[in-house]
């Protein structure tokens, strides 16, 4: 699909009920930025296609997933933070 403006191609991008990954190729990093922030996608790929790692966190949102897998967010569901403040002792 040819678009004239990125708003345009992120809308097109965006009008899903799914959300796992999404991909940009760009020279610019700030275009690069720009884009990936503005897509809903759990995932983005720029010049990449293979994304998936096992120390990056894995998953999407809308109906793509809730919650992460893999890297160090993957272990957020399963523990409860604790704050604890200390006075003189």
């Amino acid at each position: 699909m040819a678009f004239s403006e990125d708003e345009e191609a992120v809308a097109w991008a965006n009008d899903t009920s799914a959300g796992l990954a999404a991909y940009i190729y760009t020279r610019d990093v700030g275009r690069a930025f720009r884009v990936s922030e503005a897509l809903q996608y759990g995932m983005v790929g720029i010049n990449e296609g293979i994304i998936s790692t096992e120390t990056a966190p894995f998953g999407g949102i809308k109906h793509s997933g809730l919650g992460r897998e893999g890297g160090s967010e993957g272990i957020e569901e399963y523990l409860n933070t604790k704050y604890m403040c200390f006075g003189n002792m």
